[in-house]
């Protein structure tokens, strides 16, 4: 199955015209998908004092945090989709990873503290847009995010697709972007 965990507010945005035109393409070849629609479902990203203590015991009281990691355990091909806001992600995805990344089921430790990964994602594609250049916003996706959260439980074969320029490109920029990252996400 092909997991999309969407991130922006706007179903106006550049972002969601992405969404769209991969769901559209999924659904016309009769693939099988789920969207994690962040700000859609209400997704709540404070990890409070209960939710840790919940944490901490190694399960989410979250019926919302525990589908998540169901979908996540079934997912063969995983799809991000954000804005890059401060030169990083929205705070309402780093608050899902926060709260879906719990310790034996998304990841686990060995004795001396090394994280090891529990999930088995083959593809992982990150789509993000921006108004910076790509290579302003390299050091978070390919220094981080990607080997330090990614990788690290699971999340393997990335990719990373960012459509700089998106205000001023202009139209025609933006649909070659569209292009190309629902084509990789086909392949």
């Amino acid at each position: 199955m092909i997991t999309i965990v969407y991130c922006h507010p706007s179903n106006k945005s550049f972002n969601h015209s992405i969404l769209q035109s991969i769901t559209d393409r999924l659904t016309g070849e009769g693939r099988e998908y789920d969207v994690v629609n962040l700000y859609g479902e209400g997704f709540d990203p404070v990890l409070d004092s209960s939710a840790i203590a919940a944490y901490s015991n190694g399960r989410s009281e979250d019926e919302k945090v525990r589908h998540y990691q169901d979908a996540l355990r079934q997912t063969e091909q995983l799809v991000f989709i954000f804005p890059i806001w401060w030169g990083m992600m929205p705070a309402m995805l780093k608050g899902w990873i926060d709260k879906v990344f719990e310790k034996g089921i998304v990841y686990d430790t060995t004795p001396e503290g090394a994280i090891m990964p529990c999930l088995s994602i083959d593809r992982t594609t990150v789509i993000t847009t921006s108004e910076e250049p790509s290579e302003v916003i390299a050091p978070f996706i390919e220094g981080y995010f990607t080997p330090q959260v990614l990788n690290a439980v699971g999340m393997n074969g990335v990719r990373w697709f960012n459509c700089s320029n998106t205000t001023s490109g202009g139209a025609a920029h933006r649909q070659e972007f569209i292009g190309t990252v629902v084509e990789s996400i086909i392949l």
